[in-house]
């Protein structure tokens, strides 16, 4: 095997592993119809502004927090400069979103989802030793926040589904 067969390998991987987590279902590890995207076409702004519970972040940040983490990974795969990267400023200011704001948050996942995309597919990206657990890192990243998505989901859903008590 030769080293350009496996990094075309490598490239074949990581792109399966971050359409599966993003959008399209291979089978590699998750159900169709639960990936990232599919996941927040059935949320509202409502829901994406609850926490599962007093201790956990909202679903907005969730997202707020994806994107922030795939332009971070991109900027090192470009080799620039991070300075320091504070990690927990999202956290820490997490706020409701309006209608027009999630709406904005979901398009800016998929902008950047795009643009990982389209660094993963230029041969010149290929070139860094760590490019493949860079690509790798964000779709692991990413499915570790698409599950706690998933799991607040089903408790502020449950919750709504709760009549009121008297």
């Amino acid at each position: 095997m030769t080293q350009q067969t496996s990094a075309d390998q490598q490239q074949k991987l990581a792109l399966q592993f971050l359409e599966e987590t993003f959008g399209t279902h291979h089978g590699i590890y998750l159900d169709k119809g639960t990936s990232f995207l599919e996941t927040l076409d059935s949320v509202s702004a409502e829901a994406a502004s609850e926490r599962a519970t007093a201790g956990t972040a909202s679903i907005a940040a969730h997202v707020r927090h994806v994107v922030f983490y795939m332009d971070v990974i991109q900027r090192s795969l470009r080799g620039e400069e991070l300075g320091k990267v504070n990690w927990r400023e999202i956290w820490e200011n997490d706020q409701p979103v309006s209608r027009d704001a999630w709406i904005a948050q979901v398009a800016a996942l998929r902008a950047e989802f795009a643009k990982v995309l389209q660094m993963l597919n230029d041969p010149d990206n290929w070139k860094r030793e760590d490019a493949f657990g860079e690509f790798m890192a964000i779709a692991v990243h990413s499915a570790y926040h698409l599950g706690a998505i998933r799991q607040a989901l089903a408790v502020i859903r449950e919750r709504a589904s709760r009549p009121l008590s008297a």
